[in-house]
C-alpha cells in the first residue's frame, strides 16, 4: 500500500494502478497535441510534461526563436489551465508581476487601501527571456514558487492551484542577460536546454506554419485532470535501488573534501531539492511511459536536466575546460560502474 505523510490518505496499488490507466491515456493524448504544433522537440516536450505531472517549475533555455513561447502557450491549452505571460525586461518592477495596492475612496469619502493581484495570480505563468530583468525583479518570483503565495504589506495571498511558473531564458552570453540567483535557479525543477532543430524537423516547420492552414489546439485535460495526476505521482513507490542511485548522484554533485574526484572542480553543488527533484520526477517520467515505479535509468536520464543549473564549477576548473555537462557525464559512468 502506498501512504503519503503530507495528507495521512493512503491508495491501494490496485487504485494507483486503476488511476494511472486513465492518467497515461491523457497525458499520451496531450503529448500527441503538443506534436501537432511543437516540431522536432520531443524530448524536451517529454521534460517539460514530467516537470508539471511532477508539480514543478521549468526553466528553458535556448537562443530566440526555437518555440520555447509557443510551447508555453500550447501547454496552456492542452493542459486546461488558466495562463498568462510576461515579458521580462530591464524596467520591469516587482509590482508588475505580484500586484501593488491602491487608494481606494467610496462614497463617503473613506480612503482605504485595495490590492490589485497582478499576472503571478494564474495556474500557468510564462516568465518570458527571465533574464533580462534585473536581479531584484527576478527574486519576486521566489516566494511564490516556493510557498505557492504571495505577502504584500504583511497580508498573505494564495495563488492559484495548480501553479507553475515556466520561464525561458537566453543563453547568458547574450548582450542584456542578468545571471538568475542561485536560490532561483534551485526553485526550477528542471532546467531544459532547447537545441536547433534537425533538417527533417525543420522542413516540417516550413510546411506546416508557413501555409494558409495553421493547426489549433483545444483542451485534453482540465486542471482538476492534472492535479490528480500530480498526486498520482506521489503516491507512486520507488525502490531502495532507485533512492541510492540519487543519493549518490546528488552526493557526488557537491563539494567537500570527501568527494575527491568531483568535489575539487565545484563551487558549489546540489542541495537536498535536487534528492527531491530526481524522486518526483522519475516517478513522473515512468508514469508517461505507462510504468507505475521509477527505475535507475529513469533517474540516469533524468540527471542532467534536474543537476545542471543546481552546480557551479571553480574557476581553476573553468579554466582546465571542464563543463557542467561532461562532469554530470563522468558523474552518471561512476553511478553505472
Amino acid at each position: 500500500m502506498a501512504t503519503t505523510k503530507t495528507t495521512g490518505e493512503a491508495l491501494s496499488d490496485e487504485d494507483i494502478a486503476k488511476t494511472a490507466e486513465g492518467v497515461i491515456q491523457m497525458v499520451g493524448e496531450a503529448r500527441s497535441a503538443l506534436q501537432t504544433v511543437v516540431f522536432g522537440q520531443d524530448k524536451v516536450l517529454d521534460l517539460t510534461l514530467a516537470t508539471i505531472i511532477s508539480g514543478g517549475h521549468g526553466l528553458l533555455v535556448g537562443v530566440p526563436g526555437l518555440a520555447k513561447t509557443k510551447l508555453v502557450e500550447a501547454l496552456g491549452i492542452v493542459l486546461g489551465l488558466d495562463n498568462r505571460r510576461i515579458q521580462f525586461t530591464p524596467d520591469l518592477m516587482p509590482a508588475d508581476i505580484l500586484g501593488s495596492e491602491i487608494l481606494d475612496e467610496d462614497a463617503d469619502h473613506r480612503r482605504s487601501f485595495r490590492f490589485v493581484k497582478g499576472p503571478i495570480f494564474t495556474q500557468l505563468l510564462m516568465a518570458d527571456e527571465i533574464n533580462r530583468a534585473s536581479p531584484r525583479t527576478q527574486s519576486a518570483l521566489l516566494q511564490s514558487m516556493q510557498e505557492h503565495h504571495v505577502s504584500i504589506s504583511g497580508q498573505r495571498y494564495d495563488l492559484p492551484h495548480p501553479f507553475h511558473v515556466l520561464a525561458t531564458q537566453n543563453p547568458i552570453e547574450q548582450e542584456g542577460t542578468y545571471p538568475l540567483p542561485e536560490a532561483q535557479l534551485d526553485r526550477f525543477l528542471m532546467q531544459i536546454d532547447i537545441t536547433y532543430p534537425d533538417r527533417e524537423a525543420e522542413r516540417r516547420i516550413l510546411i506546416e506554419t508557413t501555409g494558409a492552414s495553421i493547426s489549433s489546439l483545444k483542451p485534453v485535460l482540465t486542471s482538476q485532470d492534472l492535479i490528480a495526476a500530480q498526486k498520482l505521482v506521489r503516491f507512486m513507490p520507488v525502490g531502495e535501488k532507485v533512492l541510492d542511485v540519487i543519493l549518490d548522484l546528488v552526493n557526488l554533485a557537491r563539494p567537500g573534501e570527501e568527494n575527491t574526484e568531483f568535489g575539487k572542480l565545484l563551487a558549489w553543488g546540489a542541495g537536498p531539492r535536487a534528492s527531491q527533484a530526481l524522486s518526483v520526477a522519475a516517478r513522473a517520467k515512468a508514469l508517461m511511459e505507462g510504468r507505475l515505479a521509477p527505475s535507475v535509468d529513469d533517474v540516469i536520464t533524468l540527471a542532467e536536466p534536474i543537476l545542471k543549473h543546481r552546480m557551479a564549477l571553480t574557476y581553476s576548473a573553468r579554466v582546465e575546460g571542464e563543463t557542467i555537462s561532461s562532469l554530470i557525464s563522468r558523474m552518471i559512468t561512476r553511478i553505472k560502474g
